[in-house]
């Protein structure tokens, strides 16, 4: 069941259970969501470059080396973010491919066999007798739903990989957006618009940043949006703080 109707009422439920609003609902679940790429960037990209601009701050050096060094993380580590989340995407993908060609290669050489897997399969699940043979029977007279069965019962795979491009693009887009946020108002100083408390309002929008991508992430997981946006809040918040106070503890080593 859908997260947002774990808690609906008997009128929702009902409405979102007729033959149509189910029929619409498993489409959309089976289209890969990137979502997970977008939260996941936003909050590692808020996390990582507050925290050099805190310790940059922290150590007490002039704002023109916080720009520096935050634009200089969230150009570099944005891009291997993303080139991480490809590679990792990508073998998924090739995992699934390859798990597909054999499936099909062992369905065309040997089809009894693995009849009999789906058999097993599906006798395991607690089903027997004629209903059994039926759903055998049903599932391998189609080569594409039986090569789909077989990589999702035997092998635990999605019969929808995620596009390893769109999800890195995603990731490095939410990474560079939202971790653009704690040197936005060093970035408007040195445009002309100096501000006289530009860690002040750095940490509040890295504070308000924390929130919003940590709401965003409860909509995929078990946990109330306020919990969510509270719980990523402290994490970056004690990230941000050891990166500060490291700064401090080192600043004797900064030049003025």
């Amino acid at each position: 069941m859908p997260k947002d109707l774990m808690n609906a009422s008997r009128q929702e439920l009902e409405a979102a259970h007729t033959p149509e609003a189910i029929r619409l609902r498993l489409e959309s679940q089976n289209r890969p969501s990137l979502l997970r790429d977008f939260v996941y960037g936003g909050i590692d990209g808020a996390v990582t470059t507050f925290a050099v601009v805190a310790g940059v701050a922290g150590a007490g050096l002039r704002d023109e080396i916080v720009l520096i060094l935050g634009l200089a993380n969230l150009v570099a580590d944005g891009f291997s973010m993303a080139a991480s989340n490809f590679l990792a995407t990508r073998a998924e993908h090739q995992q699934f491919l390859r798990a597909r060609r054999v499936e099909a290669e062992h369905i065309d050489r040997y089809p009894e066999g693995e009849r009999e897997e789906v058999r097993q399969i599906f006798a395991a699940k607690g089903f027997s007798g004629d209903t059994l043979e039926t759903i055998v029977e049903t599932i391998t007279a189609d080569h594409k739903r039986w090569i789909s069965t077989m990589l999702v019962e035997e092998h635990g795979l999605s019969d929808a990989p995620r596009a390893p491009f769109k999800a890195a693009s995603m990731t490095l887009l939410s990474f560079v957006v939202i971790g653009f946020l704690p040197v936005m108002p060093f970035v408007s100083g040195a445009l002309g618009f100096p501000d006289p408390h530009p860690f002040l309002i750095s940490t509040i929008l890295t504070g308000i940043a924390f929130m919003v991508v940590g709401a965003l992430k409860s909509r995929f997981v078990d946990q109330r949006w306020w919990a969510s946006a509270l719980e990523t809040l402290g994490i970056g918040s004690i990230a941000a703080g050891l990166a500060y106070f490291i700064g401090v503890a080192l600043s004797g080593f900064a030049p003025a």
